[in-house]
């Protein structure tokens, strides 16, 4: 027989399996006895919880316990379950002014389709609907359209951009290409270009005109050719005739002297093997000692103050001549112009080196017919645009178209162009649209 523990309300029945013991001085109160008594009136039953009763529990009572423990907790499922049922059964909506049931609506669900939407998907779709109601039209100003209308208007609108080509790329590998600082040094020789600018110095040389100095220059042009120097010494043989020119008065007789001077100090400074004193003796037939050419080498370099690395437009019409991504032709073609720039007073004297150089590769262009005549990569690498280059160029054809004639004794170097080792360039018909204007630097 199972046992019975003490009921709270069964005014302090004791348990007959407890006997009649003594009660401790320090027993707990009523209050806790109460309390363990709740506890050890549960058991577990084949799974359920029931709660004992104050009287002895048999077997067929205890099934009987259990009995009712599961039907209670079918009733509560029961119940759960009813009211699931009632939760989810849609309520009535007016439709027009009529109740029309969810329910009975939903068996037609063609007439009536329900689409679902997640709260997020809610929350989207206004969003979106906010973005909508605040874009607005980007609204075209007046200037806009009407810069619109003239570019369409030139056929400027579907014009491509032209590209500036890297003309350094070839030599990426060159190490004496010197590619990493070829801009930097350009960007000096335009610097010095101008500080070291000629000025019209003639008026101040009582013996000498610009006829002498064009015959000097055709006989050093010579006497460069059959010494066989390199370009970059015939053109600093002629700077520094011009710049000592411009501080110093020469006389007449010392013109020649001057000259060879001064191709042997560019000799020594750009050769590796500078003709000796005693050749230009030879050359000049004598008419100066190998004293007279020293003294003058000396004079020359005190004058100038030693200063020997110029730019000359040599140094850009070789870069210039790159940019223009040449033929053979090409080449000698610009060569030729700028030499012929070289031996004509005005020419030197009006324009800085730099723009003869540009001119020169703009007018061996348009005599060649390359199209087009200028194009980006040029204007970039050499400063300048076509329309800045047209004077110095319609210059130069002037010399090309009166290289040839008769009247003209100075044709060294159009012998020497008219070379078919030169692709004969000189032979070639001037750009005849080109005609002279003046123009400055």
């Amino acid at each position: 027989m199972a046992t019975r523990g003490i009921n709270p309300h069964n005014g302090g029945e004791e348990n007959p399996l407890e006997g009649n013991k003594p009660q401790k001085e320090n027993a707990p109160d009523a209050q806790n006895r109460r309390a363990l008594g709740d506890i050890g009136n549960f058991v577990t039953v084949r799974g359920v919880d029931v709660k004992l009763p104050n009287r002895p529990v048999t077997r067929g009572f205890c099934a009987q316990l259990v009995a009712n423990a599961q039907a209670k907790a079918e009733a509560e499922n029961n119940k759960v379950g009813s009211v699931k049922k009632l939760l989810d059964v849609p309520a009535p909506v007016a439709v027009n002014g009529a109740v029309v049931d969810q329910k009975k609506a939903a068996v037609n669900p063609k007439r009536n389709l329900v689409i679902e939407i997640s709260p997020d998907s809610e929350e989207e779709v206004k969003m979106e609907e906010r973005k909508k109601h605040y874009i607005k039209k980007k609204a075209n100003s007046l200037t806009s359209v009407l810069t619109a209308r003239s570019k369409a208007a030139c056929g400027l609108t579907n014009k491509p951009k032209d590209t500036v080509v890297d003309i350094d790329a070839d030599d990426a590998e060159n190490e004496l290409a010197a590619v990493e600082y070829v801009e930097d040094i350009y960007k000096f020789y335009k610097l010095i270009e101008e500080e070291i600018r000629l000025r019209d110095y003639m008026d101040s040389q009582p013996e000498i005109n610009q006829k002498m100095r064009s015959i000097l220059v055709d006989w050093l042009i010579e006497v460069h050719q059959k010494f066989e120097l390199l370009p970059e010494t015939l053109y600093l043989t002629v700077n520094i005739v011009d710049r000592f020119l411009a501080v110093k008065s020469v006389p007449r007789r010392d013109l020649q002297l001057v000259g060879i001077s001064a191709m042997l100090m560019a000799s020594k400074y750009e050769e590796i093997w500078a003709p000796e004193v005693n050749d230009f003796v030879c050359i000049s037939d004598r008419a100066y000692s190998h004293d007279q050419i020293l003294k003058m080498e000396k004079a020359i370099l005190g004058h100038l103050e030693w200063t020997l690395t110029v730019a000359t437009p040599y140094v850009f019409l070789v870069r210039f001549i790159k940019a223009s991504i040449p033929d053979k032709e090409m080449e000698q073609m610009a060569h030729f112009l700028s030499e012929l720039a070289m031996m004509h007073y005005g020419a030197a004297v009006m324009f800085c080196p730099s723009l003869v150089a540009a001119s020169a590769v703009y007018a061996a262009r348009c005599t060649l017919v390359k199209t087009p005549a200028w194009d980006a990569t040029l204007q970039f690498h050499t400063g300048f645009s076509e329309a800045q280059l047209l004077g110095c160029a319609k210059l130069l054809v002037s010399f090309h178209s009166t290289a040839a004639s008769a009247d003209n004794k100075l044709k060294v170097v159009y012998r020497r162009y008219s070379n078919p080792e030169r692709a004969a360039v000189a032979l070639l018909s001037p750009a005849k649209s080109l005609t002279f204007a003046p123009s400055t630097c």
